[in-house]
């Protein structure tokens, strides 16, 4: 399977991989998406999190595996097509790039709501028109560009997260104050406040703060040496990002009390820097979150137009989105994959609560995807042992019972969401599924059995 490997060039390093996907995660889902979580679950947030991260290390695993057989841009749409069947593919990539389109608008939702920290009477749709333009103009550049500014946004997140958690052990363990500690983990309703459900809710919302690590099998059709790097970038991805996330939630959790950590009015970050009167410090921490925020919408900017680059070769979409510039970056699938920007401009204008209800409609594509992947991989693993494939570097442990896991686990979060104030999810995925396939059934119709083949073909 491969995708003109002469047409996007293989620049990006394994150090550029491992951050851009951990850019792609650490953004709006970790800095307010976990104050939604906290406001739902309680102390309890911090199982729900762990919960999250061993589904994303279920997933990793199978990507992994898969994406060092075949290091296409098209990735788990290609293998789902390749090894389910076209309309799986089919459904795949426009999903994934419908997830990645609108998670755009809610990281640049978020931006919109960090920048009222500073300027309170801005609207906040002019915020994202002005970021938005700055993103697209280096996602326009070459992918060396791209990645450098991802690297080097992801380094200062990363930073910061490490500060905070300095910060925060040094007053939970050096600090006597009685309402700093391990206490605040019982206090005001015990560690689950809102029992078992809110625990089971929070890890749906958790799961997006996870979303963005699956993009280094996206980029292994631009990487050096995806035999070495893919494996390498995926596995110290998912470490770092479960670590982050459970220790400086826990932290603030100890620091502040739940309830005053919780919602997505403000940065629950912030609030724990305005809480310990740090002078200067809170402001610094929005800035901060400000560019983490900017560097998620970056690289989901850089997975959605792959994804449309993906689709239009297989001729899935118009032959326009495949074509490149002169440094090697396909401008057309660029531009569409914009939408998300502009709709979030839109709701942002019109309402208080777009970052919620951006989320809500871009989860689905992400966890329908990251299902598919799962199911995926039973397929493929089954055909490559079969045909007798290369030994592969790296293979997903306890086959097929923890791929199976993962999937059920992905199935039965999405089908609670409907019990919940996330029927969005629910109520946008399945028309969006029953669009897609009229959709298809209409591209088989201009499309001969024939040319379908030979077109698929040329672009595997």
């Amino acid at each position: 399977m491969k995708e003109h490997p002469t047409e996007l060039r293989r620049d990006l390093k394994t150090r550029q991989l491992t951050m851009i996907a951990m850019g792609c995660a650490i953004g709006t889902g970790l800095f307010l998406g976990s104050g939604l979580a906290i406001s739902l679950a309680g102390p309890s947030v911090l199982v729900s999190y762990a919960i999250g991260a061993f589904i994303v290390l279920l997933l990793m695993g199978c990507l992994a595996e898969m994406t060092v057989a075949h290091p296409t841009s098209g990735s788990f749409g290609t293998i789902a097509e390749q090894y389910i069947s076209p309309y799986a593919g089919f459904l795949v990539r426009y999903s994934y790039w419908v997830a990645n389109v609108l998670a755009i608008g809610v990281e640049v939702s978020a931006i919109a709501i960090y920048m009222k920290y500073w300027f309170p009477d801005v609207p906040g749709y002019v915020w994202i028109l002005v970021f938005a333009v700055a993103l697209i103009y280096i996602n326009a550049t070459t992918v060396n560009t791209f990645a450098t500014f991802e690297y080097w946004f992801s380094v200062i997140k990363i930073s910061a997260i490490l500060m905070f958690m300095i910060l925060g052990a040094y007053l939970v363990f050096g600090s006597n104050s009685p309402d700093i500690g391990p206490q605040n983990f019982t206090n005001d309703g015990g560690f689950l406040p809102f029992g078992f459900s809110g625990l089971w809710i929070a890890v749906f919302i958790s799961l997006f703060s996870f979303l963005g690590t699956e993009l280094i099998a996206v980029t292994a059709g631009e990487a050096k040496d995806p035999d070495v790097a893919v494996p390498k970038a995926l596995k110290a991805t998912v470490f770092r990002l479960s670590t982050f996330y459970v220790i400086t939630i826990a932290l603030m959790l100890m620091i502040v009390p739940w309830q005053q950590a919780g919602g997505v009015d403000q940065s629950p970050f912030v609030k724990v820097m305005e809480m310990l009167s740090i002078p200067g410090a809170a402001g610094i921490m929005n800035f901060i979150i400000l560019t983490a925020a900017l560097s998620a919408m970056n690289s989901q900017l850089y997975a959605s137009t792959r994804m449309m680059y993906s689709l239009s070769k297989a001729t899935y979409a118009p032959r326009i989105f495949s074509r490149l510039n002169t440094k090697g970056v396909p401008l057309f699938a660029l531009a569409v994959s914009t939408l998300g920007i502009f709709l979030a401009a839109v709701i942002s204008s019109q309402s208080s609560v777009s970052y919620p209800f951006m989320m809500g409609i871009s989860m689905f594509g992400a966890i329908f995807t990251w299902f598919m992947i799962f199911i995926s991989h039973l397929y493929f693993r089954k055909a490559w042992e079969r045909d007798g494939g290369r030994k592969l570097p790296v293979r997903m442990m306890g086959y097929p019972y923890l791929t199976a896991l993962g999937a059920i686990l992905l199935f039965a979060l999405v089908i609670t969401t409907w019990f919940t104030d996330f029927q969005i999810v629910l109520k946008f995925g399945v028309p969006w599924l029953l669009f897609l396939t009229i959709a298809y059934v209409f591209w088989k119709r201009n499309n001969p059995p024939q040319a379908d083949q030979t077109n698929r073909s040329q672009s595997l």
